[in-house]
């Protein structure tokens, strides 16, 4: 089973597991209709959300092509299974975070995946934080819809799915302060709070299967137009004769006001502890910025709907991307598309 996963140094890792192994022998097991969790994909955010559960208490079995990554959860006693269909055979809930809808429907639907065993599963509840389309996550939804439990169990008749996709990134992740934005049962949303708490800081219920990928997607082409119109306007500003940091002041004490401005300035000298600060390593790459607009402007060609900054920002990542820089936050368009200067 081909699953593409971000990433990790070896070392850092290594650092972090053992930062983690050391909080999780302290935890005690709570409650929970979803003891037994099976956790696939474990890059640089499932490693940490698989690693809060752990902390949380509650029984994990792990699935990744990253042997290394999977030693690392076996030596701490956590089962590591060979296949996703091995680990639905052991879990109440399995929880995915992917790189991609091809990913995510192969996990699902390929050889060995979580719905492979035919029309009966254990898992009452399968979550997918990955950010995919919201067309794949209502596909996913239905078929999961179709099976039948091994066990019913309490007011469980039927398994269900949530597509609950997440913000806030690796350093979220880590610190277990994510937004889940989720789609799908209300009842299941409300049942499955104790495993996003786990992860998380904030719950958001979208609506139904499908939303919160969508709310995800329009979260980040939101995000993706708000830093470009920053970037261009702080580069026109240099252009004219203003102090980058002189322009994000009058920002931010007006109606220009923003995350971008406020929160992750792109000019490199302006704030600190941002990637524009660290030549743009770290952060959201540009890469994936790339990818979720695609998935909007997918999304937006499916409904009929004309997105044209949706279509222009897509352009500027791809064309980022492809001049070398996709590793880069996307927060460098600033300095690669705009030619903006750093800040003295």
């Amino acid at each position: 089973m081909a699953i593409c996963r971000a990433r990790v140094r070896a070392g850092a890792l290594l650092s972090l597991f053992r930062h983690y192994s050391e909080r999780a022998c302290s935890s005690s097991p709570i409650s929970s209709n979803f003891q037994n969790v099976g956790f696939i994909g474990l890059g640089n955010m499932g490693f940490r959300m698989a690693n809060n559960l752990i902390r949380a208490g509650f029984n994990l079995a792990v699935h990744d092509i990253n042997h290394g990554v999977m030693k690392m959860f076996s030596d701490m006693g956590i089962p590591a299974k060979d296949s996703p269909l091995d680990v639905a055979d052991s879990s109440d809930v399995v929880i995915t975070m992917l790189p991609s809808s091809s990913h995510v429907l192969d996990v699902y639907t390929g050889p060995n995946g979580l719905l492979h065993g035919g029309s009966i599963v254990r898992p009452l509840l399968f979550i997918d934080s990955s950010t995919i389309d919201p067309q794949t996550s209502r596909k996913l939804s239905a078929a999961v819809s179709q099976c039948a439990l091994k066990l019913e169990k309490d007011d469980w008749k039927k398994p269900v799915m949530l597509d609950a996709p997440v913000s806030g990134g690796v350093i979220a992740a880590e610190a277990g302060t994510l937004t889940f934005m989720v789609g799908g049962s209300q009842e299941a949303y409300l049942s499955a709070k104790p495993l996003f708490h786990s992860m998380g800081k904030n719950t958001i219920y979208c609506g139904g299967a499908g939303t919160g990928s969508a709310a995800k997607i329009c979260n980040n082409l939101a995000m993706a137009v708000s830093m470009l119109g920053v970037s261009e306007a702080l580069a026109l500003g240099q252009s004219l004769g203003i102090d980058a940091s002189t322009l994000t002041q009058v920002f931010n004490s007006s109606s220009a006001r923003c995350w971008s401005s406020d929160s992750y300035n792109p000019v490199p000298g302006v704030m600190e502890g941002v990637p524009a600060s660290r030549n743009y390593a770290g952060g959201f790459a540009s890469k994936l910025m790339s990818k979720d607009l695609n998935l909007a402007a997918a999304s937006a060609k499916d409904v009929g709907m004309e997105c044209p900054l949706t279509s222009q920002a897509g352009e500027i990542y791809e064309s980022v991307c492809k001049d070398g820089h996709e590793s880069e936050d996307f927060s460098c368009v600033f300095r690669h598309h705009y030619s903006g200067e750093d800040e003295l």
